[in-house]
């Protein structure tokens, strides 16, 4: 089973979030000394969480324009 993946870490920049292992930056097992995946809040910003689902919800109603 995977790990969970937190939503907000303290420090992601010391993280490799690219599998279940997030292993530290100096010590990354399944990247061979290639470049650390970064977590989504560095790429996207705090409201990662949000991105993409303007529109998503097929039960709400469009905002008529006046």
């Amino acid at each position: 089973m995977a790990k969970k993946f937190p939503t907000h870490p303290k420090h992601p920049e010391r993280i490799c979030w690219g599998c279940d292992k997030y292993c530290p930056v100096d010590a990354m097992s399944c990247g061979n000394w290639s470049d650390r995946t970064q977590h989504p809040s560095e790429l996207f910003g705090s409201d990662w969480l949000e991105f993409g689902t303007e529109g998503s919800d097929p039960a709400a109603k469009p905002k008529k324009s006046v």
